[in-house]
C-alpha cells in the first residue's frame, strides 16, 4: 500500500510538472509576441522620431540665415521642458555628466 501510494504521488507530481510545462510554453510564446510587437512598435517609434529630427533640422537656420548641419548639432530637452540644438561635441561631454552622476546616485 506505501508503494502504490508513493507511485501515485509521483505520478501526481509528473503530471503537475508536465502541466506547468504547457503552461509555461503558453506564456512563453505568449511572451514572444508580446516582444515583437513591441519591437515593431519601438521601431515605429523610431522611424517617426527621425522623421521629426529631419523635418525639425530642416527648418532651422543660423544667424546668417543659412540652414544648421544635422551632422553637426543635436536636439536637446532638458528635465524641465525647455528645448535646445547643441553642438554635438558638448552633448557627447553632458551625457558623461549625467552617466556620472547616475552612477553616484546607485
Amino acid at each position: 500500500v506505501a508503494a502504490q501510494k508513493c507511485r501515485k504521488r509521483k505520478l501526481n507530481a509528473i503530471l503537475n510538472l508536465e502541466e506547468d510545462v504547457c503552461n509555461l510554453q503558453t506564456q512563453k510564446e505568449s511572451l514572444k509576441k508580446e516582444h515583437s510587437q513591441c519591437s515593431k512598435s519601438i521601431n515605429q517609434i523610431k522611424q517617426k522620431l527621425n522623421n521629426l529630427y529631419r523635418d525639425i533640422f530642416s527648418r532651422l537656420r543660423d544667424d546668417q540665415g543659412r540652414p544648421v548641419n544635422p551632422c553637426q548639432y543635436v536636439i536637446h530637452c532638458s528635465s524641465n521642458g525647455s528645448v535646445f540644438i547643441i553642438p554635438k561635441h558638448l552633448a557627447k561631454s553632458e551625457q558623461k555628466q549625467d552617466t556620472r552622476t547616475e552612477q553616484k546616485e546607485k
